[in-house]
C-alpha cells in the first residue's frame, strides 16, 4: 500500500459507519476485511480503502438478510481478477435463492394479515353486538 493511499483505524471505520469494534473485528475474523498490522505485536489494525469498501458491501448484503457467508462469496465475485462467469452465476443463484426465500417470507405474512383482518372485523361485530344489547338493555 503507498503511503499516499487514504487508511482507516478501526475506530475510523466504527464511527463512520456505526458499529462496534468487535463487530468490525467480528467481520474480520469472517474473512469480510484483511487489515494490515502494525505497532507492538501486530496490535494495531489498519484497513484500507479496500477494507471500506468491504465492509460498505458486507452492511448492504446484511440489510438484504443474507447470511455473512453470502455476503462474504459474493464480495469476493468483485473482489478476483478470474473469469467472472461462473462467480457471476454463483452470484445470481445466490439471490435467487434469496429472493425465493423473501417471497415466501411474503406470502406467509400476507397470509397472517389477512387472518388479522379478519379477526379485527369478526371482534368488531361482536363488539358492535355487545354495545347494542346493552343500549337496548338501559
Amino acid at each position: 500500500m503507498s503511503a499516499a493511499a487514504t487508511t482507516y483505524t478501526i475506530s475510523d471505520l466504527a464511527r463512520e459507519f456505526d458499529l462496534t469494534t468487535r463487530a468490525i473485528r467480528f467481520y474480520e475474523d469472517m474473512g469480510l476485511l484483511q487489515p494490515e498490522r502494525s505497532g507492538p505485536g501486530g496490535r494495531n489494525r489498519i484497513y484500507s480503502s479496500r477494507d471500506r469498501t468491504r465492509l460498505k458491501l458486507t452492511l448492504r448484503a446484511k440489510r438484504l438478510g443474507l447470511s455473512l457467508t453470502e455476503a462474504r462469496d459474493i464480495i469476493d465475485v468483485y473482489d478476483t481478477p478470474r473469469d467472472t462467469g461462473p462467480q457471476l452465476k454463483k452470484f445470481l443463484a445466490i439471490l435467487a435463492q434469496h429472493r425465493a426465500q423473501l417471497e415466501e417470507q411474503l406470502a406467509e405474512l400476507q397470509a397472517n394479515l389477512e387472518e388479522v383482518k379478519t379477526h379485527e372485523k369478526e371482534s368488531r361485530a361482536l363488539l358492535a353486538r355487545l354495545e347494542k344489547g346493552k343500549a337496548q338493555r338501559a
